[in-house]
């Protein structure tokens, strides 16, 4: 039955990746400041435009230091690649939300060939803060966080 999960997690971030890049039209290497709701991710950790201003995404979830391709999938959800290993993002993640207090619900904890999903609770909209991985094969992988009823 777990086995199943994975695979329909696998599945789900893969169709969701596929999605973020058809609705916008992204299936090359142009450069992300040409789609608005597409954005780089600025060192100080914000986004904007390539001059620091601009429109951008704004979010109270972490990213890593070199987000790319930063999609508000529009529903409070965000999306982004990054190039670091599935190690790095957890541990990542794990510092990040234990440092403001929130505990990893490790019942939900999924690490498996590439993939990851983690939970933590402590928001203080009462959700779970989900986050969710998948490496994409060529030395990038997609971060999915959202807060959820879980």
């Amino acid at each position: 039955m777990k086995r199943y999960q994975v695979f329909l997690m696998i599945a789900v971030l893969v169709l969701a990746s596929l999605a973020c890049q058809a609705l916008t039209g992204r299936g090359d290497n142009t450069p992300a400041t040409e789609n608005p709701e597409v954005l780089p991710v600025e060192p100080d950790g914000g986004t904007g435009g390539s001059d620091g201003g601009g429109d951008s995404v704004d979010t109270d979830f972490p990213l890593l230091p070199d987000a790319y391709n930063v999609t508000d999938v529009g529903d409070g959800s965000l999306l982004y690649y990054t190039k670091v290993s599935a190690e790095e993002a957890l541990e990542f993640y794990r510092d990040e939300y234990t440092a403001k207090g929130y505990a990893e619900r490790d019942i939900t904890t999924v690490i498996e060939d590439g993939i990851f999903s983690i939970v933590f609770d402590g928001d203080p909209s009462g959700k779970a803060v989900v986050i969710q991985s998948v490496d994409l094969g060529d030395g990038s992988r997609t971060i999915s966080i959202r807060l959820e009823d879980v």
